[in-house]
């Protein structure tokens, strides 16, 4: 075969290969093999250019070494400015020429591709221009340990065989243009359908970052919320070693003060489209902590930001970054401004769609509060009492009330500071929300943190589901604590946080709830003498007794009692369908005397079991298990007074005879005095009665 012909069967065999050949690497493969036939060369370099100024490496193949050559080769595979570059020099005079290795070197110190090519031993570069359409669109690049000895000939030859694969190029440019297209079309789509289906936070934002990382490969997403003025996480997802996103706490560095400052400096660069790469992010790292932070915890190098308008209150924007692969181009900015507004309206109703199930959620806790308040809450008009000491407590209690004054209640058992707090919830600007309360001595110390923080699920073994606590039930409204001298130390701390930062977390949770909570507090214990010896915190103390609202005991103002049991016989006549019964003279003098360990509870259940046990006229308070109400205490001056410690102690096993032992149940002792079982052991302990009836410790 002459060279003629055999110049025409290459120029055939290319031709045929363009036509019928769609994939790039087959084509590339059947190209250089064939010209290595003819061409001596020992690596061989394709180049695309734009006339945006841009140039593009789509082929790299070295014959020389058995290494992947685009692992060798630093330069990135990407769209790169050829001003000032060898390709621009080329294109300048675009005929075939063959220049020395060396010599570009010298000329171009610092381009990378050249420092790679000396390293195979390559002495001289030919460049053939690839036209089509009378347009130069870009390089073959024939590298050579030894220089070629190219004829007129050949250069001649080299120029058609440009012209074939400048066709195959484009040709396989537009293939992988209708590609993208399609991919992106494809990617858009099931974007938009999981905007539009998912109401889940966490499942939305990982199926958005799978399809997104299909077309942008990425190692982060992430989706950052600013609002007034704060910038926070609002999704963050890391790719996995099998592809699979992880969804990352985006909570967990809100509590980090720090983090908090190093986002606010950083606030410009998530919230303008851009895009950050290599060197770009590198001098970003050296200027923002933040950046130093993302790149020294992920070895990131890369990064875009596209942002996302939500409304005149929030902004939103999206970020992806890399840590491996090429660096993001201007098409990957121009794609997700693209999906910019679905994003953006799918935050939207997921904001909405969270708060109305917070919402929900708060008010369907606050109803079944509530039903259970009113079934077993006393009633506020049972705060009866003219005495002066007790006008004394209603004028604070009215001086209090509008106020969002924390309130420290103390007193007695049974002396009604229920009804103190639930009036000053009442008469508060707070009597549209809930009040709600929790004893602190009828939980175990174990639990009471749950009631009064909430847990997550998983927090601890049994936290089956998220438990809505105490505090965050009571956000706007008042929060009522009995018995904070029951308290636990370690409790108090955090509680004492919550008064101070008005903020908390549930047990294993990491985000920091925010709660605008009235305070009241009750106590029967002295806790000024709780504070001396080491049971109570004083700065606790110092921040509950802001207000502090004395209850005087029953004893303390004996006027009371008649109206007391003029409205307990009124409320029980009716609640029980009893007929009216007199009040003997000599039964109410003997109320008058008593010392009521109880106070007005312990009234209450006397006048109560009196208006079920009697049928005559009166009421009768004997006859049943042992005498309510003792005889008028007339003792003769020699006789001495029982101090309140034995009279309380007497009480109590007078409970316990009337419930043979029992101290919890419907029928033990806690409940005919009306108080927690637990409250009740302790009391007893204290004063040293044991469970069997009669017998003393």
């Amino acid at each position: 075969m002459t060279m003629v012909n055999q110049e025409e069967s290459l120029l055939l065999y290319l031709n045929e290969a363009i036509a019928t050949t769609r994939s790039k690497e087959a084509l590339f493969k059947i190209v250089t093999e064939k010209l290595r036939l003819i061409f001596p060369f020992d690596v061989i370099l394709i180049l695309t250019v734009d006339q945006e100024g841009y140039y593009k490496r789509v082929l790299l193949r070295d014959y020389v070494s058995d290494l992947d050559a685009a692992a060798q080769e630093p330069q990135p595979l990407q769209r790169t400015p050829w001003r000032g570059t060898p390709v621009e020099r080329f294109l300048a005079d675009a005929h075939v020429r063959t220049l020395a290795l060396p010599e570009l070197i010298r000329d171009f110190p610092d381009f990378a591709m050249f420092g790679f090519l000396r390293n195979l031993g390559i002495a001289c570069l030919t460049a053939v221009p690839l036209r089509t359409g009378g347009q130069v669109i870009g390089l073959l690049c024939l590298a050579s340990r030894r220089a070629p000895d190219f004829r007129d000939s050949d250069l001649a030859l080299l120029e058609k065989i440009g012209s074939l694969v400048a066709v195959a190029v484009s040709n396989t440019l537009a293939f992988e243009e209708v590609e993208r297209r399609e991919r992106e079309k494809t990617m858009q789509l099931a974007v938009n359908n999981a905007l539009l289906s998912i109401k889940e936070r966490t499942e939305l934002f990982r199926t958005v970052a799978t399809e997104i990382n299909r077309v942008i490969p990425c190692d982060f997403f992430g989706v950052r919320v600013q609002k007034q003025g704060v910038v926070k996480a609002f999704a963050e997802l890391a790719k996995q070693p099998d592809g699979t996103f992880a969804v990352l706490d985006p909570n967990r560095w809100d509590h980090v003060p720090e983090y908090q400052a190093m986002q606010a400096e950083a606030f410009e660069l998530f919230f303008q489209p851009a895009i950050y790469n290599g060197a770009d992010y590198g001098r970003l790292a050296e200027q923002y902590r933040l950046m130093r932070h993302i790149r020294a915890k992920h070895a990131a190098k890369s990064m875009i930001a596209a942002p996302l308008g939500i409304t005149n209150e929030a902004a939103a924007a999206l970020i992806l970054a890399r840590h491996q692969g090429g660096d993001f181009q201007p098409t990957d900015l121009e794609l997700l401004i693209s999906l910019a507004p679905q994003i953006a309206l799918a935050m939207r109703n997921l904001f909405a769609f969270e708060q109305i199930e917070t919402l929900r959620a708060q008010l369907e806790q606050e109803r079944t509060y509530l039903i259970a308040e009113i079934n077993t809450t006393g009633h506020f008009e049972d705060f009866v009492g003219q005495s002066a000491v007790m006008q004394q407590v209603q004028t604070r209690i009215a001086q209090v009330a509008p106020t969002d004054t924390t309130v420290l209640i103390s007193g007695e058992t049974g002396t009604g500071k229920e009804l103190v707090a639930r009036a000053l919830h009442n008469l508060s600007p707070r009597q549209g929300r809930a009040l709600i309360k929790l004893n602190c001595a009828a939980l175990p110390a174990q639990l009471i943190e749950s009631e009064l923080f909430g847990h997550e699920k998983g927090a601890f073994t049994g936290a089956h589901d998220r438990r809505i606590g105490k505090f965050e039930l009571a956000d706007g409204g008042t929060i009522f604590l009995d018995e904070i001298g029951e308290l636990p130390l370690d409790l108090q701390a955090k509680l004492l946080r919550v008064l101070q930062e008005k903020e908390f977390e549930r047990i294993g949770g990491r985000r920091v709830i925010h709660t605008d909570v009235r305070v009241v507090a009750a106590t029967n214990r002295v806790l000024e003498d709780e504070v001396a010896a080491g049971r109570f915190r004083a700065d606790l103390y110092y921040r509950l007794n802001v207000f502090p609202v004395r209850l005087p005991a029953l004893r303390e103002r004996p006027e009371d009692i008649e109206p007391l049991l003029r409205h307990f016989l009124e409320r029980f006549t009716k609640q029980l369908a009893r007929p009216v019964r007199g009040l003997r003279e000599r039964d109410l003098r003997a109320m008058q005397h008593y010392g009521w360990p109880g106070n007005i509870r312990e009234l209450e259940h006397v006048l109560e079991q009196a208006v079920i046990v009697s049928s005559g006229a009166f009421l009768e308070f004997a006859g049943f298990s042992g005498a309510t109400v003792p005889a008028a205490p007339a003792l003769p001056d020699h006789v001495p007074l029982k101090t309140l410690r034995d009279q309380e102690r007497d009480h109590i096993l007078a409970a316990l005879h009337r419930t043979g032992g029992r101290v919890s149940g419907p029928h033990g002792a806690a409940g005919l005095l009306d108080i927690n079982p637990k409250t009740l052991e302790a009391r007893m302990k204290k004063l040293g009665i044991r469970r069997t009836v009669g017998v003393e410790g």
